[in-house]
């Protein structure tokens, strides 16, 4: 047995071995860890924005959801919309969307915020969580008495069929009350390592006790599903309780415009903060609740951990959707290879090439405890009902994940480790103030941390727009060059690409090769070499590459019709999974979904109509095919970061996740600059590596973005800002990505928890602290 600390246990900040010591200690019960967390939602998780309108009056009162037993209500203060946006009495654009409450499709009882919105100081709430399994409140179809407690008689009339099926299943305190009585201070920790841990989970995890819709204001036959997600199923089965269903960017980041007859009435001009639900609502960041929570749709799981809602959140990430939560909240982070651990086989995705599921954690150790907790025992982290996961089974460790990680981490500890330093993820235009607060701060936290204190050897790649450090060893060969020896190979279509202005991108090829037919009336080049020699003296190095043949130009995608694919797929199998239980859902296709749906922005309800007229799973736009780009791109990055380790005889790599403090809600978006040219995507999403988040402080400094009306009027832009702010102490975290190649996740765990060890920069939002807490708290029918 784990003998308790001889310290009174405090729940909130605790690590999954102190609160499982402080149960078998008979210091605390399962049901009053999830009492506890309750009470702490109902204090911490409601409203944290305001509309912003066209005069700034007060609107009526309105009451949303119940949560933690108790109604949302939402502020009747707004904005005045000229307080956000300059000149606009010059602003000849599209109608502008302005922000106004509405009532939700799903349940019409029940008011939501729509169209524009910003953050509310000090708002006390950061609203991360948007569903707690909590009986009557769980499930719109079977909300209040519809969700009685069968030891409590009949339901009563008018309830639906399904909720005779529903009320059956225990909510979280009634599960914990089960494990209470059946272990007592004595759980087989073995069998059950997850026991009494209490878990939110991005929305589109099915969960079979919780409404489950994406985040999407979708009015389903039956709002919850009839089976679990697969990870969810194996958390349940090791012990965990199913608590809550967390905010996130619907859709999982709104899946995107694929084009066609729709466009929008009203336009938002910033959707910057809005990692938002339209059932749901909106969550803010719990170090300055103005904030956004992240740039990262699954925001409410990285908030929920971070603002001890919960101890653990499984999110999922398509671009930076569980990393940039991760480094804007001060958490921890396991993101494993796509294909290890599966996604799309019981949840609504939005690219199933990239869509991949991360483990947020307070601490490193904890997120690896969950990885192996992950595991079942017969198929191992194989789902068959995710294709992704039929993977080489050498990728994945024959060790337990948790063996690998350092639990102290004293001077020297990485001594002969060697560690190279992306450099591309710390650069920023010289006349640009944004990103040097945080640049700065992480370029000291590698060399001293690392280097000095750790011993690491650093060795950092090249860019035009970094100063080499004279103390730190250069890459032999570095990201350019091995895009330049494996471009030719891999993808060489890269170097015929235009720009959204119909331009070469890499002119440099252009000005080499001789004039060449590239597409039917267009003659593309003005040089004198043929297109394949000029690939084979660029994989040779015997001609000097494009000066944008870097990681992030190269990783511009054609959207693919993927979403077309994925949607119709989850909602005919979540269909035919209550038809096997004699229930039937009539939601079964796109035409049904936006039928009987609403959505906070026009944007995306134009978006969700060109989506359904979709028809050809390809795409060839300009000669190019979304699908088949992701699969090529995949190829070459991780032979791009193979050559780099292998040349340089690197262990591993690390990266600032991006440079940019987290924006302010509903003002200018970062500079308009294009997704795969912000730091944040660099490599990892579309490479679908291992990757390991860890806190490495914090910024009080910080240079926000502003809105600038365009010279003709039509549309508002981002612009830099001179203009510092200073933030409170702590200030805003950003953290450190470490990379490794699939297989070597154990020397990753080993450097990335070292790190955490030595440097010890997580700080929880001190805001949001502890409550008191009743160890005696008793679950009730």
């Amino acid at each position: 047995m784990t003998k308790s600390l001889g310290v009174p246990f405090r729940l909130e900040e605790a690590t999954i071995a102190e609160m499982q010591a402080a149960i078998q200690a008979g210091e605390t019960t399962v049901v009053a860890i999830v009492q506890h967390y309750i009470d702490r939602c109902r204090a911490y998780n409601g409203v944290a924005s305001m509309l912003v309108t066209a005069d700034g009056a007060p609107v009526a009162e309105a009451t949303g959801t119940v949560r933690a037993t108790q109604p949302l209500t939402f502020p009747t203060q707004t904005v005045k919309v000229s307080d956000i946006l300059p000149d606009l009495y010059k602003y000849k654009g599209p109608p502008l969307e302005f922000g106004r409450m509405e009532a939700t499709a799903s349940d019409p009882e029940v008011m939501q915020q729509f169209g524009m919105i910003v953050g509310i100081p000090n708002a006390g709430q950061v609203n991360a969580i948007g569903t707690l399994n909590i009986r009557g409140e769980r499930s719109v179809t079977c909300k209040g008495a519809f969700d009685l407690h069968p030891s409590l008689g009949d339901l009563p009339p008018g309830a639906p069929p399904v909720c005779q099926f529903f009320r059956q299943l225990p909510d979280a305190l009634e599960r914990a009350a089960e494990l209470d009585a059946t272990y007592g201070t004595d759980p087989d920790l073995e069998k059950m390592p997850m026991y009494g841990v209490v878990f939110s989970f991005k929305d589109p995890f099915d969960t079979k006790d919780m409404r489950s819709t994406g985040g999407g204001d979708a009015a389903y036959d039956m709002d919850f599903p009839a089976r679990d997600h697969v990870l969810v199923e194996q958390l349940r089965n090791k012990g965990a309780i199913i608590f809550a269903k967390a905010i996130n960017t619907e859709y999982n980041g709104r899946a995107g415009d694929p084009g066609g007859r729709h466009a929008p009435d009203q336009v938002l001009p910033s959707t910057l903060g809005y990692q938002r639900s339209t059932w749901g609502g909106n969550p803010s960041n719990p170090y300055d609740t103005t904030r956004a929570a992240s740039l990262g749709s699954s925001s409410g799981s990285a908030l929920s951990v971070s603002t001890n809602l919960v101890m653990a959140s499984l999110g999922e990430e398509t671009r930076a959707s569980c990393r940039g939560p991760s480094n804007h909240n001060a958490v921890a982070l396991i993101l494993p290879h796509k294909a290890m651990l599966g996604f799309d086989g019981g949840a609504i995705g939005a690219d199933i090439y990239c869509d991949r599921t991360g483990i947020h954690a307070r601490t490193i150790g904890d997120c690896a405890k969950i990885l192996d907790a992950l595991k079942d025992p017969e198929k191992g982290y194989y789902d068959p009902r995710d294709p992704f996961t039929t993977v080489p089974r050498s990728s994945v460790l024959a060790t337990p994940y948790v063996s690998h990680v350092a639990t102290s981490a004293p001077p020297g500890a990485l001594d002969g480790v060697r560690i190279g330093v992306i450099r591309e993820s710390m650069t920023y235009p010289r006349d640009s103030r944004t990103e040097e607060p945080i640049v700065s701060a992480a370029t000291q936290e590698i060399k001293e941390v690392l280097g000095k204190t750790l011993g690491a050897t650093l060795v950092e790649s090249s860019d035009p727009l970094w100063t080499p450090d004279p103390e730190i060893e250069q890459m032999s060969v570095d990201f350019r060059t091995a895009l330049a020896r494996l471009v030719p190979v891999f993808m060489p279509d890269l170097l015929f690409r235009l720009g959204r202005d119909g331009q070469p991108v890499f002119k440099e090829f252009v000005a080499a090769i001789q004039p060449t037919e590239f597409m039917p009336g267009k003659v593309f080049g003005s040089g004198t070499m043929t297109p394949i020699d000029y690939c084979v003296a660029l994989a040779d190095g015997r001609i000097t590459p494009p000066v944008n043949l870097d990681l992030g130009t190269i990783q511009h995608q054609e959207l693919a019709n993927t979403f077309r694919f994925h949607i119709p797929q989850y909602l005919t199998r979540r269909a035919a999974d209550w038809a096997q239980k004699g229930f039937s859902e009539t939601i079964t296709d796109f035409a049904s979904l936006n039928a009987r749906s609403k959505f906070w922005g026009d944007d995306q309800r134009s978006a969700f109509r060109n989506w359904e007229e979709i028809a050809d799973p390809r795409n060839p736009l300009g000669g190019r095919q979304g699908v088949n780009e992701r699969i090529m791109l995949r190829e070459l990055l991780r032979r791009v970061d193979m050559m780099v380790i292998l040349e340089n005889k690197l262990d591993c790599l690390v990266r600032l996740h991006t440079p940019w403090a987290p924006g302010l809600i509903g003002h200018a978006y970062q500079y308009d600059i294009p997704s795969n040219l912000r730091p944040e995507s660099l490599s990892g999403p579309n490479a679908g590596l291992s990757e390991m988040l860890v806190p490495a402080g914090f910024v009080t400094t910080v240079y926000d973005p502003v809105f600038k009306l365009t010279a003709d009027g039509t549309r508002y832009v981002s612009a830099p800002s001179s203009t510092p702010t200073t933030i409170p102490e702590p200030g805003l975290p950003f953290s450190l990505v470490f990379r490794a190649e699939p297989g070597k996740e154990d020397i990753q765990l080993k450097v990335a928890s070292a790190y955490e060890a030595a440097s010890r920069r997580r700080v929880p939002p001190p805001a949001f602290g502890p409550i008191p807490m009743n160890v005696t708290t008793k679950a009730t029918a």
